[in-house]
């Protein structure tokens, strides 16, 4: 007997790492096919190739500068990607792959335990192929990687809860909730922690388990928290005094109630996204009412079907509590609410069920949307190739230039988060622009983050963050200079009109020149003159 239940206990285990495999080799399969979408791939794919480039893997870095607009979790693992597989797209995204990987895991072990194989592996596929999930698995930014990381811990503390109800083992499953919620943190923040402890709170709240909302003070969980997400914090504002008012204060608080940020969108944002991103899949629980209120009678399958679980309750709280949380501040992405998509899957798998009550795992219906939903996927990420970033606005250097490790490269009155990458350059660029602008922080743009950046290490951001009037001195150095601007730069800047500064490419956004410079240093090596007043909008 003892043999046999070490026969199925072996058996699961390689039917759950096969599970896993599968998983991970379908949001894999694209995630190098397509370039950078600018500037939110650049800029993080940026910041790892930067750990790599300074041997920094403490404090993130944006051309040179601390960027602590998010934690490093991110970082971490795409540094490591790009060390291992090399500087490229792939490796970039694998971050992102890994949270999707993650949540996928965490929602099909789960329902496996406390529902049915069938629903869980309904709910898993619904969930793999919203082109919503797909292609925000394949996106290099933090919100798949944070949404990952809540799905695993919301899912180990209710199984941790189950499990103890039942007499069964639960200390385990709540000790990798902490875990996966330290790892939350140092994804983006405090919501890694906040967001899954409020959904587990008010599951427990609804369905009665006033007991196991004190599994929240589990003092073994806090330690093993602590130990893994507090010490990077604790580096960081020993090393920079203004961390804590910068990142904990500004980054969360002050961006969640201002109005003054980017992307600024109706409290109702969300629901024609979550609607639009996960079709054919959202058709099913639109179906499923259509189905109820044109029925004359309710099956004794349908009633069954519509009885809510704890799993069901559990699922529509996660869901209720991550849309509206992020439908409150007025600025909204549309990656925000990445970790409402399993429950909302598992709740299509349901729709399902109670639309086919007999043989719905084989039932055509089910194949055909999964075939279409597929489809859809892999041709999202077609769009977002072209669509993302136009192909007319990407910036190329020509394969005939080379760059040497000592030339030096300027950016004029823009960043281009992604030409760091692409051009694998070996140290900083410079910036130049009117750093002194007043009205500087009451823009959300790169010359905000810049700035930013560059007040934790002001020695430094002098050399990168350059002034219009001391580009004198930057270009009149005997070395060869890459200058990169907008296509109409000439307008403000005329003295790129001299035949010294050679054009090297453009298209319809931008433009590269080369100025070799003179052999030696010299403050009148060009003739600037008196320079327009630039725009400072966003670079893209």
């Amino acid at each position: 007997m003892k043999s046999l239940r070490n026969s199925i206990r072996q058996s699961n285990r390689r039917s759950t790492f096969i599970s896993i495999a599968i998983i991970f080799l379908w949001l894999a399969a694209t995630a190098g096919f397509r370039r950078f979408t600018a500037p939110d791939e650049g800029r993080y794919a940026g910041v790892a190739l930067e750990m790599i480039r300074s041997g920094d893997w403490l404090v993130p870095r944006l051309d040179g500068l601390p960027f602590f607009h998010k934690p490093p979790l991110f970082y971490w693992i795409g540094a490591a990607s790009m060390s291992v597989f090399g500087v490229s797209e792939w490796p970039a995204r694998l971050p992102s792959v890994l949270g999707a990987t993650l949540a996928a895991s965490a929602l099909l072990m789960f329902a496996r335990r406390w529902a049915d194989g069938v629903s869980a592996s309904v709910a898993t596929v619904v969930l793999l192929t919203m082109p919503f999930f797909y292609v925000g698995a394949q996106f290099a930014n933090l919100d798949m990687l944070v949404a990952g990381c809540i799905a695993a811990t919301v899912l180990a503390a209710a199984h941790a809860a189950l499990a103890k109800e039942h007499g069964g083992a639960w200390r385990r499953a709540l000790a990798l909730a902490f875990a996966t919620a330290a790892l939350g943190v140092l994804a983006k923040g405090l919501i890694g922690f906040v967001l899954p402890g409020a959904i587990f709170l008010a599951w427990c709240l609804v369905t009665g388990r006033f007991r196991a909302a004190w599994m929240l003070a589990w003092w073994p969980g806090w330690c093993i928290f602590l130990a893994m997400a507090a010490p990077w914090f604790v580096a960081m504002q020993v090393r920079y005094p203004a961390f804590y008012d910068y990142f904990v204060v500004t980054q969360h608080f002050r961006r969640f109630a201002a109005a003054g940020f980017n992307n600024a969108h109706p409290f109702w944002f969300y629901g024609p996204v979550i609607v639009g991103l996960t079709l054919p899949w959202i058709g099913w629980i639109g179906w499923q009412a259509v189905a109820r209120r044109h029925s004359g009678h309710t099956s004794a399958a349908t009633t069954a079907s519509a009885a809510f679980s704890d799993v069901d309750w559990l699922m529509l709280v996660w869901f209720i509590v991550i849309v509206v949380f992020f439908s409150l501040p007025k600025s909204k992405l549309i990656g925000y609410v990445l970790p409402a998509l399993p429950p909302l899957a598992w709740f299509i798998a349901r729709a399902l069920r109670a639309t086919t009550p007999t043989r719905w795992m084989t039932s055509p219906k089910l194949q055909w949307t999964t075939g279409v939903a597929a489809v859809i996927c892999v041709a999202s990420v077609i769009v977002a190739d072209r669509l993302g970033t136009p192909p007319g606005a990407r910036l190329y250097l020509p394969a005939e230039e080379r760059i040497a490790a000592d030339d030096q490269v300027v950016m004029l009155d823009a960043y281009y988060y992604e030409i760091p990458f692409y051009w694998k350059l070996k140290h900083t660029v410079m910036v130049v622009s009117d750093w002194q602008d007043p009205a500087l922080p009451l823009h959300d743009n790169w010359r905000n983050e810049l700035s930013d950046a560059g007040r934790f290490e002001p020695a430094r951001a002098a050399t990168t963050l350059v002034n219009r009037e001391d580009l004198p001195r930057v270009l009149c150095m005997p070395k060869r200079t890459w200058i990169v601007g907008s296509s109409a730069s000439f307008l403000t800047s005329p003295w790129l009109l001299d035949q010294r500064f050679v054009p090297v490419a453009h298209n319809q956004e931008a433009a590269i020149w080369r100025f070799d410079g003179p052999q030696r240093p010299s403050a009148g090596c060009v003739a600037f003159g008196k320079p327009a007043r630039p725009s400072t909008g966003d670079a893209s």
